[in-house]
């Protein structure tokens, strides 16, 4: 079940009581209205952030005992964005309450000891935090406290658009008016904490996680105050601005990222949507001539709004089984192709060097995400998209639940994009934008001496010129895991009997369909279906 957002206050409580904002997401000042209504009139603010100890829980799809949910980078990220909460909140006379443990225990003990009166927290449109979020509106409205849950992650309320329809609503907000750069020059103080466990913002050691040398750390770094410096940089670009059209860009810039990298502050509400919305309008007001949704920089706000509803109003959204916008496929479950694509090992520069972005910075452009999520899925290794998604959850700085499930679903053919003939060549596409393999070099330093003739196909050159570059291949570097045209006629071959009978049964696939689609394909590849399939790669 899907809880609205309590966009109006439940019973008022009484002037002069203590109050409690609830930080999970929206870990900023700015555009904040749930800090805001905390702090109207109450006599002590409790600012709270619990650390889960579910996001530090072992990944499943990691392979190796000590991989958590939640990965280096993205800790990292969330720690130092705390911290510069921390800073923010004590420069208006508060601070940040941090305390570790299950989310719905630590807080009723706070609201509890600390006589809290008025609860305010950041609607959130995820089945996790909406199942918390029915536990502690239970809790609270049982003990008479007072709820306000507005909506300040996207542009629109979800429940909204799924009631009057996208299309209707997506013309213009309704607060596009108001200013949403907060006047707050001073909160209450915080009140007596009594024996709650309070801790300071920890270290990345005190979470159990290993750190690692500082030029394997992302180096995008977390918080408000660097959020807002990374837009003001951008909006001054009011050129790049108005032309900015996805999915035009280069994949292989990394000193200078062809894109504004502000999806990380995005997603953990360092940097609100709406101000973004907001900045991106005023300098289009001063251009002639700008581009236009939905492959603008507002329509790229747009689309994060239309798959936060998406998610919102399906259920069972991040799986294939029981999800009615999902195509049912019957993928391998092939662990060895997975930790090869997972661990950078495929034997293809291009697709390695992008997943090895992703483990050292826990970011790469969006179209690098689309060719490694092409190449797992529906592209060369017929992988299933969960897998994929697991392991994006877990590296990416950005990692977005509806965002994450919504691309992978996007980029297998399972939803929403369905010309599964068009796939990202692993050889020429990068070549296109960066013919030297300079960002093969960078990632992948093993080929850093491998003459640009080769690089992208390494696996090519005469043992001579392995000996020369210092990489011999099948020793220093992979052969390939696949030969890519055969992968990808396969790959074809299966989507176009798994389309076929999606229409037949109506997407009413059980398990045994999709295992004798699976069994079928593997005892009789028939040439004259893959004759029916024209490939367009794109290169």
């Amino acid at each position: 079940m899907r809880f609205p957002a309590i966009s109006h206050p439940t019973t008022m409580a009484p002037s002069g009581s203590n109050s409690l904002i609830w930080f999970r997401k929206g870990l900023r000042i700015h555009d904040n209205p749930a800090l805001e209504y905390a702090a109207k009139g109450s006599t002590a603010l409790y600012p709270v952030f619990v650390i889960d100890p579910r996001y530090m829980e072992p990944d499943p799809s990691a392979f190796s005992p000590g991989s958590n949910r939640a990965g280096l980078n993205r800790i990292r990220f969330l720690l130092e964005s705390l911290a510069d909460l921390d800073l923010n909140l004590k420069k208006l006379g508060s601070r940040l309450l941090v305390l570790k443990g299950e989310p719905t225990d630590i807080l009723f003990r706070c609201l509890s000891e600390w006589s809290i009166k008025r609860l305010c927290f950041e609607f959130d449109t995820e089945p996790y935090y909406q199942s918390l979020d029915d536990k502690v509106r239970k809790y609270a409205t049982a003990a008479g406290i007072e709820i306000y849950s507005p909506v300040s992650h996207t542009l629109f309320n979800p429940a909204d658009i799924i009631e009057k329809s996208f299309v209707k609503l997506a013309g213009e907000p309704s607060w596009t008016s108001s200013t949403l750069v907060s006047d707050l020059n001073r909160l209450p103080s915080v009140g007596n904490v009594g024996n709650c466990p309070i801790i300071e913002v920890p270290s990345i050691k005190e979470l159990g996680y290993e750190d690692t040398p500082e030029d394997e750390n992302t180096p995008f770094k977390g918080g408000e105050s660097e959020g807002l410096r990374r837009l003001k940089a951008s909006m001054e670009n009011k050129e790049w601005v108005a032309n900015f059209e996805k999915p035009k860009g280069d994949p292989s810039s990394f000193i200078k990222p062809a894109t504004t990298v502000l999806s990380p502050y995005l997603k953990f509400g360092c940097l609100s949507s709406r101000y973004f919305y907001q900045c991106i309008q005023e300098v289009q007001r001063n251009c002639k001539k700008h581009t236009s949704p939905p492959v603008s920089l507002l329509g790229q706000l747009l689309w994060r709004d239309f798959f936060y509803t998406v998610a919102f109003g399906t259920p069972n959204f991040d799986q294939m089984k029981d999800n009615k916008i999902c195509k049912q496929i019957p993928w391998k479950n092939d662990d060895e192709l997975l930790a090869a694509w997972r661990d950078a090992r495929t034997g293809f520069p291009w697709i390695d060097s992008i997943m090895m972005q992703l483990r050292k910075w826990g970011w790469m452009h969006h179209l690098a995400r689309h060719c490694v999520a092409c190449f797992l899925t529906r592209g060369d290794l017929f992988v299933h998209w969960e897998k994929g998604r697991d392991v994006f959850e877990r590296l990416l700085i950005d990692s977005d639940w509806a965002i994450n499930n919504a691309n992978w679903m996007w980029l297998s053919c399972s939803s929403f994009f369905y010309q599964y003939n068009r796939i990202y060549s692993p050889i020429s596409f990068g070549k296109k934008y960066d013919p030297n393999g300079n960002y093969i070099r960078h990632f992948l330093p093993i080929l850093k001496d491998m003459p640009k003739e080769y690089i992208y196909e390494p696996w090519t050159a005469p043992m001579s010129i392995q000996v020369k570059a210092k990489c011999i291949i099948g020793k220093d570097y992979p052969k390939p895991v696949v030969d890519h045209n055969l992968a990808s006629k396969e790959c074809k071959e299966i989507l176009y009997e798994a389309y076929e009978l999606n229409k037949r049964l109506k997407g009413n696939l059980s398990g045994e369909d999709l295992k004798n689609l699976r069994n079928k394909h593997e005892e009789d590849k028939r040439p004259s279906k893959s004759k029916r399939l024209k490939q367009t790669t794109i290169d």
